[in-house]
């Protein structure tokens, strides 16, 4: 490796390592802080956890992100333009803060949806010029905002989004670098370094949860280097969803059922497969463990699939997601099965 290309190189992996210790040490901070303010999710009937747990460590990764993602993205070895740069911080800034903001006293649900589509159309405009058709930014701004609110609603057991954050960014990094953007790479990087960070006090079990704050900005980060991505190289954008398949999957189902079932699809509930896994008397662990399973046994060698055969690359999302599909079909169906039956058991 030249000297050049360690040159290049050496701010990037520091960010990456500044990244990761900086959420470390602001989500311990984080945990004395809830303690300090009572911002605690109490156990309940629409909840997975079984004690009073503080909330809102996801500042960690937010703060993190914050300050390396800058550092990464304007690197001479490829640089991006100033004002992109610009707008994701700011960006996230928004979703952050509104999530912050909820996490500490309850919002309504359209002052926290348009702060969150104001976020993602600053960035998605940004992104977009001199690029795309502009006939795209309503699908991208829609696009961020599902992302935002579907990580939202993952975040219900211990480790279970951190762990996702970290496999989607590192895989997004890794095509980012086949593409020869190490700035992007780094970035990704630093993302998955500080999810790293907060997973070390949220596996299971867990001594602080994310919080809105974190959700969200996860949510928003994994569109925007998803976006990104597509951007330089649009085929990229199908083994980029493919990453993304098992929690896409499980929050559009989940959502798509409530909404056809009558149900108010906006307020908490316990009906995602992981929280059925939950329910049916499985740890949080397991839970976690089988959304990993479906990472790097059916996602990860169908996204390496469609960046090494671009011109399969649609065909093999579309498999994906309907494998993803069927398998939360099948799965959930046999837990609730299973859990009718126990009541049933029990009653008699």
């Amino acid at each position: 490796m030249s000297n050049t290309i360690v040159a290049n190189l050496a701010p990037i992996m520091l960010a990456v390592l500044f990244a990761f210790l900086i959420a470390w040490g602001v989500v311990r901070a984080a945990i004395a802080y809830a303690h300090r303010r009572g911002l605690f999710d109490q156990p309940g009937q629409r909840r997975s956890h079984k004690i009073p747990t503080p909330r809102g460590g996801g500042i960690g990764i937010v703060i993190a992100v914050l300050i390396t993602l800058p550092l990464c993205l304007l690197q001479t070895a490829s640089p991006w333009p100033l004002h992109v740069v610009i707008t994701l911080w700011v960006a996230i800034t928004l979703i952050a803060l509104i999530g912050w903001w909820d996490d500490h006293s309850s919002l309504p649900v359209l002052p926290r949806f348009g702060v969150q589509i104001l976020a993602v159309a600053l960035f998605s405009v940004a992104l977009m010029a001199g690029g795309p058709s502009w006939l795209w930014l309503p699908l991208w701004v829609l696009g961020g905002a599902w992302s935002v609110n579907l990580h939202n609603f993952m975040d219900g057991v211990d480790g279970l989004l951190a762990q996702q954050g970290m496999f989607v960014a590192c895989g997004l990094a890794v095509l980012a670098w086949q593409i020869g953007q190490p700035t992007l790479a780094g970035a990704a990087f630093c993302v998955a370094t500080a999810c790293l960070g907060f997973w070390c006090y949220n596996r299971s079990p867990a001594r602080i949860f994310m919080g809105d704050v974190g959700s969200g900005a996860i949510g928003l980060l994994l569109f925007a280097l998803t976006a990104m991505l597509w951007r330089l190289h649009w085929p990229l954008v199908w083994p980029a969803l493919i990453l993304s398949s098992a929690f896409v999957t499980d929050a559009s189902l989940t959502l798509l059922l409530r909404m056809t079932g009558g149900r108010r699809w906006y307020t908490a509930h316990r009906e995602h497969l992981y929280q059925w896994i939950v329910r049916r008397g499985h740890t949080h662990a397991v839970s976690v463990a089988w959304y990993l399973g479906w990472n790097l046994l059916v996602a990860a060698p169908m996204a390496a699939l469609a960046w090494v055969k671009p011109g399969i690359g649609l065909l093999a999302c579309i498999v994906t997601y309907g494998i993803a599909a069927a398998v939360w079909l099948v799965t959930k169906r046999r837990l609730i099965r299973r859990d009718r039956y126990k009541v049933r058991h029990v009653h008699t």
